[in-house]
């Protein structure tokens, strides 16, 4: 059954409905998913490191395999591919055309931002908290959302954390008129209210060194809880791209298991026609646990056969090509050194083509805390990539004389835009200064014949 705000407003026991309401988000595939995409973010891929190798005995017997090589190798695709798509836009941080709004956000805005937009891509979901004059970043696993059943508006919310199993589960709920602290003494145990229900912004006043005292609470016009999605599907970036990462893992772990068990070696044993299939595995068995055996009569030869390289190479490479490309990232291997910039932006299309969706989510989370805290502006990005920076200079210096100094500048691949105002007054006073200074008189020696 799928729990919405009004099913909150309905309850009459809020303590009760918001362990249900956890259960409840814990319970859904979204957040299930955001629990994995986790642990594929930490080079912890789930199928990998759960594989367990098996051999079937003549009895057709199912057994676990605790004789041969069980390689877990890990790759670190998932991090790394977030990790570019979220820098290629934030790495620079966010910028206004209002140089003071940054300012107003609080000095870890960039950070808590790019936290949240990271949060997005792999969860699908994250939500961003306005907080007087900062903010604060909650993600998926740590946040659940009561959307309305008629507007499909974010209405309300329950923060909850533990520290540890052995610590006290906190619990904050959000509102639009205020909010409310819980605690319990364990996640699954009744929680109790802590702290009443409180404003979000509270005019505090300190007189004659006593006991600072409030004096007035005001909430804002709408809940200060912005939602911020990584695409227009809200699922994690996990999706689709596992079975790959799976597929690429399974290859490399095996490879390095039939390096490690000498290349896939095996026995043929001469005048062994007095031995039972059962004393044939039990011969083979303990060759493989002990690496020696006696042979009474009989001879023991044993044979290698080297594992298939090459193939395996090939399905890294492609598997790997196809990993980059269904994300739609940038593979630096794909970019020559001296490329011109044409063939560098071919090779940035896919992660272009990304990041105008990924900017657009990004963007109108952004707004909204702008509106919540009566900031007038619109945000912008400065896309963090490589070029051919020689060759965008001569472009813009080409063009300069149709260009106005301040244009010039911004264009610049070296120019970072928070330099430009200060480049730009020291040109100013320089050309004030150019054409300000006194003219010195001629002196006899200048003008020895005594001319005007």
């Amino acid at each position: 059954m799928y729990l919405s705000y009004q099913d909150f407003v309905a309850a009459k026991d809020k303590g009760q409905f918001i362990n249900q309401f956890i259960k409840f988000h814990e319970s859904t595939g979204a957040y299930k998913e955001a629990l994995k995409a986790d642990k594929y973010d930490a080079q912890e891929n789930e199928t990998i490191l759960q594989f367990q190798r098996v051999y079937y005995t003549l009895l057709g017997q199912k057994k676990i395999d605790n004789f041969s090589s069980n390689a877990q190798i890990c790759s670190n695709f998932f991090h790394k591919l977030n990790t570019q798509r979220c820098s290629y836009s934030l790495g620079n941080g966010v910028f206004f055309n209002d140089m003071s709004v940054k300012d107003k956000l609080g000095k870890q805005f960039d950070r808590r931002i790019k936290e949240a937009a990271y949060n997005a891509l792999i969860h699908g979901q994250s939500f961003l908290f306005w907080n007087v004059d900062h903010v604060h970043e909650f993600p998926f696993t740590q946040f659940a959302p009561m959307w309305d059943e008629d507007t499909g508006a974010l209405m309300a919310g329950i923060r909850f954390w533990q520290l540890d199993e052995q610590k006290p589960f906190k619990v904050v709920l959000y509102e639009v008129d205020g909010y409310t602290t819980y605690s319990a003494e364990s996640k699954f145990g009744e929680l109790k209210e802590t702290a009443p229900k409180r404003a979000y912004r509270q005019r505090v006043e300190v007189a004659n060194n006593l006991e600072p005292e409030i004096i007035g609470e005001e909430n804002y016009s709408s809940l200060p809880i912005v939602p911020m999605f990584g695409n227009k599907r809200h699922i994690s970036t996990l999706r689709g791209m596992q079975s790959k990462i799976d597929a690429y893992d399974a290859v490399q772990s095996g490879f390095a298991n039939d390096l490690d068990d000498c290349a896939q070696m095996y026995w043929l044993i001469s005048n062994a026609d007095g031995m039972t299939d059962d004393e044939l595995a039990e011969f083979r068995d303990r060759l493989k646990f002990q690496h020696i055996a006696k042979a009474e009569e009989g001879q023991v030869q044993a044979y290698t056969q080297e594992p298939p390289y090459t193939a395996r190479k090939e399905f890294l490479t492609q598997m790997r090509s196809e990993i980059y490309e269904d994300f739609g990232a940038l593979d630096v291997h794909a970019i020559a050194a001296g490329a011109t910039n044409d063939h560098i932006d071919a090779a940035y299309q896919p992660l272009d083509d990304n990041a105008d969706d990924f900017e657009y989510f990004v963007g109108d989370a952004i707004e909204k805390i702008l509106e919540l805290a009566g900031i007038d502006d619109e945000p912008q990005f400065k896309r963090n990539r490589i070029s051919n920076e020689k060759e965008r200079t001569d472009m813009i210096l080409e063009a300069a004389n149709y260009l106005d100094e301040e244009t010039i500048l911004k264009k610049l691949p070296f120019v970072a835009p928070e330099e430009v105002p200060d480049i730009l007054a020291k040109l100013n006073e320089e050309s004030y200064n150019r054409y300000t200074e006194p003219i010195e008189p001629d002196t006899p020696e200048d003008n020895p014949e005594g001319d005007e």
